[in-house]
């Protein structure tokens, strides 16, 4: 079996490499994508595309509504939604993707530090599992993609 694995999450450091490293190293079969990493691209494509726009909030607005688009596309491919919230940076983008994953009921594992318990219980209310590293993350998808139960190392 091939999952395949929105990745939830801002897009500033590096987690998403060290996901696929941890799915590499469990040698896990999966297909992993998720939001725009160029930054300066998913800020601009709007006007890319329909052209410049008089204000900022505009700007802002038609770069949104395609990368939107975007993200319900590729969730909608998705077999699970892994959503990483870190500590650096602000996580609207992540609590945005989880409300879309859980409003197209998509499985969803949330992987947050024990100190943001609080903050996300909403949202860990609503995902099918919560875990507190991206290692605990690719635990939980080795024993799902066992065939028949978790092989333990």
């Amino acid at each position: 079996m091939n999952l395949q694995i929105y990745l939830a999450g801002q897009i500033h450091d590096p987690w998403q490499k060290t996901f696929a490293k941890h799915c590499r190293d469990k040698e896990l079969s999966v297909d992993l994508f998720g939001p725009m990493e160029d930054h300066d691209l998913s800020d601009h494509i709007g006007e890319q595309i329909i052209g410049k726009q008089p204000t900022s909030i505009l700007k802002d607005e038609s770069a949104s509504s395609i990368n939107n688009l975007r993200t319900k596309i590729l969730m909608n491919k998705a077999d699970v939604v892994v959503a990483y919230f870190g500590d650096a940076y602000r996580q609207w983008n992540t609590a945005q993707d989880c409300g879309t994953a859980i409003s197209l009921n998509k499985p969803l594992i949330l992987v947050r530090d024990p100190s943001l318990h609080h903050a996300l219980k909403e949202i860990s209310n609503d995902a099918q599992v919560t875990v507190d590293t991206l290692e605990q993350a690719t635990d939980v998808l080795s024993y799902v993609l066992q065939p028949n139960g978790y092989t333990a190392k």
